[in-house]
Parts: C-alpha cells; structure tokens; sequence
C-alpha cells in the first residue's frame, strides 16, 4: 500500500489525483503544516527538503510531487496516465510536465511568496503585479494548446491533465484566473467532473462550485 503524506491545497494535490484515478489502494497521511510537521525531524528522515508531499511506496521513498505523480503512472502503465518509453506523445507529455513544474509552478511560488524574492519589503507589490502578467501569459500559452484537442497531450488523459488542475486551483483568484481563458475553462470544466477529481476534494475539503 502507497503511503502519502500530504496537507491540503498542497502540491500534494496532483499525487493524490493520481492516486484515486488510479484506484489503488493508498493511505493518506496528514503533515500539519501549520505545526510546522513537514519540519519535524520525523519528516526530515523521510523528505531531507521538508516539503510536501513525500510517498511511501514499500521501502522507497519519493519526494516532489511531479516525480511522484512519474512513479506512480509508470508503475501502473495499463491505465496509460504516461506513454510508455518509445510510444507516441511520451516526449510531448514529459515536454508539459517539466513545463508546468518549472514553469509555471516555479513563477506562482514566486507570486504567492514575493517576500522570498527581494530583501527589501517596498518591492512586494511590484513583484506581484510582474507576476500576474507571467502567470497570464503562460495561461494563454495553455489555451491555445488547449484549443484544438481535448487534454494537454492531445487525445489522452495524463498526469500532466492532474498537475494543471492542481495549478489551476491555486491560481483561480489571480486577476486572470485560469477559468477566465475560453479553452482553460471548458477543459479545466471537463475534469472537474471525473470521479477522481471530485473525491480529492471532498477529502481535502475544496470547493469545486466554480467549475460546475
């Protein structure tokens, strides 16, 4: 049995997406942040970083969270979330994946914590207001990715559909948030629906009002 460790709205989010689509068996286990638990040396012998989430998986331990979400697909390739080594599309899915990770994860940890950017407080407002127009750039990036096809990597569902919904509920109070793009919103609308989906966020206790 997997063993996650998470807290919610955390980039623990996608792993457990994964986790329920694949309908395996796992146990979600919380790491209070504001106990700062994900600090407690318990946590740092698991995830040095002490960041969530962390995965158990038998004896292996895996940390970040796109590096879980490849573990877990890959080891359960007949639900095909990951085109296999040498199939179609398995560049252009890894392409979207180091995309949404480093991209646009990386410049939304920037918004959220501009305090970590600069030493000096009076540049706060600026590095969020840069940030707004990064963030919305690299949504309109995604519509039009999004505007000929069904999900991300074309015609199938993947691990990269389940990170963007993560990212796209963090950022749904931006001034343009992912739902205000005409594609954005028919396929973050689209997922919302899966079974999946709706669990993690009953378990993590979100609201996905703004979807329905």
């Amino acid at each position: 049995m997997y063993k996650l460790f998470y807290y919610p709205l955390n980039a623990s989010m996608a792993p457990h997406f994964i986790l329920e689509e694949l309908q395996t068996d796992f146990e979600l286990i919380l790491v209070d942040r504001k106990n700062e638990a994900h600090k407690a040396a318990s946590y740092l012998s698991l995830n040095p970083a002490g960041r969530i989430p962390t995965l158990l998986d038998a004896q292996q331990v895996v940390f970040e969270s796109a590096a879980i979400c490849i573990h877990l697909t890959e080891a359960h390739p007949a639900k095909m979330l990951i085109p296999q080594i040498g199939e179609h599309n398995r560049a252009a899915c890894l392409q979207w994946m180091m995309y949404l990770t480093n991209t646009l994860q990386a410049e939304l940890m920037v918004y959220f914590y501009p305090q970590r950017h600069s030493i000096d407080s009076s540049h706060i407002s600026a590095i969020v207001a840069a940030q707004e127009k990064r963030i919305a750039d690299i949504f309109a990036l995604l519509d039009a990715q999004l505007e000929n096809q069904t999900f991300l990597v074309g015609e199938q569902l993947s691990i990269c559909d389940f990170y963007l919904f993560m990212l796209a509920i963090w950022a749904d109070e931006l001034k343009q948030p992912p739902l205000s793009f005409e594609y954005l919103n028919k396929y973050l609308r689209r997922l919302a629906k899966r079974e999946s989906i709706i669990n993690v966020c009953k378990k993590e206790n979100l609201s996905l009002v703004d979807y329905q």
